[in-house]
């Protein structure tokens, strides 16, 4: 698998800040600004309006070279061959079932477990994601997580590593000063006024600290 392009800035979908008719709109300005990942991150539509919606944004990620994701949705992503899945604790039991039919990008949630991300990558995903490091606005009960976990996963993994959780202008720079390879946004991006700019933002103060 090309490591190369899971590195930079990785935009998550909400289903409150991205509603359906505005979506492909607001992705579109972020990906002019920048943004390498997109992933669908959609609990409330049916399956439907999901493959829909995923066959839209993997052609406008294609557009602008960048990666689509599809969040949780195993069948979906291998029936549409999509560019990429990331899977949580749900589908952790399928993981390696999941490896050997769908042959995209897969990323993990680890939360801040180390060892459960050396596993994984012994099972083959291709990327893990830490967090939440602050709170985050869009899963407010999420437990946080030490910045450092970012630190030992760039020493200890051999696969790219992502930041997620509550990250914004304000910390964005303590973030970025343990070397994640993606660093995750949902509310600084889609409750920005001008959405590109946002990106274009992200993007400089990653590449600068990088």
């Amino acid at each position: 698998m090309n490591f190369s392009k899971l590195n930079g800035l990785y935009i998550i979908t909400d289903d409150t800040l991205t509603p359906p008719h505005t979506i492909i709109e607001q992705v579109e300005k972020a990906l002019l600004g920048g943004a390498k990942i997109v992933q669908l991150r959609d609990k409330q539509s049916s399956d439907e309006a999901i493959r829909k919606k995923a066959l839209e944004l993997q052609n406008l990620c294609e557009k602008y070279n960048a990666v689509f994701v599809l969040n949780d949705k195993v069948e979906l992503a291998i029936e549409l061959n999509l560019s990429g899945l990331h899977i949580g604790k749900s589908d952790y039991h399928r993981i390696e079932e999941i490896r050997k039919n769908f042959s995209g990008y897969l990323g993990v949630s680890c939360y801040g477990d180390m060892s459960f991300a050396k596993e994984m990558q012994e099972l083959g995903v291709d990327y893990v994601a830490f967090g939440s490091f602050f709170t985050s606005p869009t899963k407010p009960n999420s437990n946080v997580v030490d910045l450092e976990v970012l630190t030992k996963a760039h020493k200890e993994l051999d696969i790219p590593v992502c930041a997620i959780g509550g990250l914004n202008r304000d910390n964005i720079a303590d973030v970025m000063q343990h070397k994640p390879d993606m660093i995750a946004l949902i509310s600084d991006i889609w409750k920005s006024e001008n959405i590109q700019n946002r990106a274009q933002f992200f993007v400089s103060q990653y590449e600068e600290q990088r």
